[in-house]
């Protein structure tokens, strides 16, 4: 792990050389946003190893942040350098609804699809579905109505932010749109194909390969 942990420094190291060239680039915050995001895959392996299941509500908070969503959109905001509107990098590090909204629904989405067929196959720590049927004792079928639910409250955080942010922000809020929007390809009708890739060759081959008929 500190060889791996290395390597990654000595990349933020090679990325500061090259984007110091070009502009301002404040990769102290993509080093902290990545430190943050290594805490939460840390505490999700000590639950593992502690075999711990959290609440809900403590569950679904600490896997949409180890999602990886809120420090992609925090880099995303840094790549875009000194075309970002004013503030983007402060917005984005503030982790506001719009962001918090595709992180769950990425999470939610993964969790449902994840359990359909995988549950507790590979040995990880409970997921989202496991914690809601613990702690309400209900079935499967009652857990993924709920979190259907919930997820459809995410997308009205969501649509929200569009019409909440008009002006300046809006660039950055329809980037995190964006992201939202392509959840449904990989984890629509309950198929996981961010892990399981086949699950993508139709809507590829329809994309690059097929020809559209004139």
């Amino acid at each position: 792990m500190k060889k791996f942990y290395n390597k990654l420094l000595m990349c933020f190291r090679e990325f500061e050389d090259e984007l110091t060239l070009n502009g301002r680039y404040p990769i102290d915050h993509i080093k902290k946003t990545f430190q943050q995001q290594s805490k939460f895959y840390l505490q999700e392996a000590e639950w593992l190893h502690q075999n711990h299941k959290p609440s809900f509500k403590d569950k679904l908070h600490l896997a949409a942040m180890s999602t990886g969503v809120t420090a992609l959109c925090v880099y995303t905001m840094v790549c875009m350098g000194d075309g970002a509107p004013k503030g983007a990098l402060e917005w984005a590090l503030g982790y506001p609804d719009v962001i918090m909204a595709c992180a769950k629904i990425g999470r939610l989405m993964n969790d449902l699809a994840g359990s359909s067929k995988h549950r507790n196959n590979r040995g990880d720590v409970a997921n989202c579905v496991d914690c809601y049927v613990s702690e309400h004792k209900v079935t499967d079928k009652v857990a993924f109505a709920a979190i259907d639910s919930m997820i459809e409250d995410e997308w009205k955080t969501t649509n929200q932010a569009r019409f909440e942010h008009r002006r300046e922000l809006f660039p950055l809020v329809q980037r995190v749109v964006n992201f939202t929007l392509s959840l449904p390809v990989y984890y629509g009708d309950r198929k996981d194909a961010f892990t399981f890739s086949t699950h993508l060759n139709g809507i590829i081959k329809n994309l690059f390969v097929k020809p559209i008929p004139i």
